[in-house]
C-alpha cells in the first residue's frame, strides 16, 4: 500500500479516439438533448399554465419532468464537453457531484413513479374517495417525500462509495462516474460495505417494484369490472403512459445491471449506459405527450 498513489481525478471512457467519431458523437447527443429539453419543458410549461391539468396525475408528472431534465443535465454536458475537447479527465470532486447527482435523480424518480402507480389505483379502484385521499396537501407532500427520499439516499450512498481508498488505476470503465464502476477501481476491503448497500438497494428497488404490480393488477381488475366498455378504455389509457415509463425504466436499467459480467466489453458498457441514462428521460415527455389527449390539447395550445 506504501506504494501506490491515491486518485485525484479520473478518466472516463470515450465513445471514440477518431476526431470525425467524436464530432459525430457531439452531434448526436446535442439532438438528444436538445429533444429532451423541449419535450420536458414544454410538458411543464403546459401542466403550469393550463388549469384542466391541475390535478394530481398532471402535477406528479410535472415533477417527474423536472426530474428528467435534471437526470439527463448531469450526464449529456459532459459527455458533449469531453468529445468535444478531446478530453476524458474528470475531477475527484466532479466525480462525486455527478454520482450524487446521477443517484439523487434516478432515486426520486423511482419513488415518483411509485406514487404514481398508486395515484393511478385510489383513482380507478377507490374513486369516490380520490379527492379526499389525493387532495392538494397530500399530494404535495408525497412529492416532497420523493425528492427527500433520493436526496438522504443519494448522500448515504455516495458517502460510502467515497468513503474507499481509490489507487493505482483510474480508468473508469465508463463515459460518466458509475459506482459500480468505480467499485472496480477500490483498494481498500471498504468497498465491500457499498456492495452490501447495493445489495439492499436492489431489495428496495424490487420492493418497489412489486408494489406497482400489485397495484395495476388491482387495476386491471377494476377495470374489468366496469360496465361499459368505453368507460373501462377511458380508465386503462390514464395509466397506459404510466405503465410504459415504468416498463421502459425497469427494463433498461435490469439490462444493465444483470446483463452477464463475462459478455460485458466498454463497447457494451457504453451502448447498455447510453439505454438506460439517455433513453428513459428522452422518451418520457413522448410517451406521455402520445398518449395523454388532455396533454396534447395543452401542448397544442402552447405551440
Amino acid at each position: 500500500m506504501s506504494n501506490q498513489t491515491a486518485v485525484t481525478e479520473f478518466l472516463l471512457l470515450g465513445f471514440s479516439d477518431i476526431r470525425e467519431l467524436q464530432i459525430l458523437h457531439f452531434v448526436v447527443f446535442l439532438l438528444l438533448y436538445l429533444i429532451s429539453l423541449l419535450g420536458d419543458l414544454l410538458i411543464i410549461t403546459a401542466i403550469a399554465l393550463d388549469r384542466h391539468l391541475h390535478a394530481p396525475m398532471y402535477f406528479f408528472l410535472m415533477n417527474l419532468s423536472i426530474l428528467d431534465l435534471g437526470s439527463i443535465s448531469v450526464i449529456i454536458p459532459k459527455s458533449m464537453a469531453s468529445s468535444l475537447t478531446n478530453t476524458r479527465l474528470i475531477s475527484y470532486s466532479g466525480c462525486v457531484a455527478q454520482v450524487f447527482l446521477v443517484i439523487f435523480f434516478a432515486s426520486a424518480d423511482f419513488a415518483l413513479l411509485t406514487i404514481m402507480a398508486y395515484d393511478r389505483y385510489v383513482a380507478i379502484c377507490q374513486p369516490l374517495h380520490y379527492e379526499t385521499v389525493m387532495n392538494r396537501t397530500a399530494c404535495v407532500q408525497m412529492a416532497a417525500s420523493a425528492w427527500i427520499i433520493g436526496i438522504l439516499y443519494s448522500a448515504l450512498h455516495t458517502g460510502i462509495t467515497f468513503e474507499i481508498s481509490f489507487c493505482g488505476s483510474n480508468v473508469v470503465d465508463q463515459f460518466f462516474c458509475e459506482i459500480p464502476q468505480l467499485l472496480n477501481l477500490a483498494c481498500s476491503d471498504l468497498y465491500l460495505i457499498e456492495v452490501g448497500f447495493l445489495i439492499f438497494s436492489s431489495f428496495l428497488g424490487l420492493s418497489c417494484f412489486l408494489f406497482i404490480i400489485v397495484s395495476y393488477v388491482q387495476i386491471f381488475k377494476a377495470v374489468l369490472r366496469i360496465p361499459s366498455k368505453q368507460g373501462g378504455h377511458k380508465a386503462f389509457s390514464t395509466c397506459l403512459p404510466h405503465l410504459t415509463v415504468v416498463s421502459l425504466f425497469f427494463s433498461t436499467a435490469a439490462f444493465a445491471y444483470l446483463k452477464p459480467t463475462s459478455s460485458s466489453t466498454s463497447g457494451l458498457n457504453l451502448i447498455v449506459a447510453v439505454l438506460y441514462s439517455v433513453l428513459p428521460p428522452m422518451m418520457n415527455p413522448i410517451i406521455y405527450s402520445m398518449r395523454n389527449k388532455e396533454i396534447k390539447g395543452a401542448l397544442s395550445k402552447q405551440i
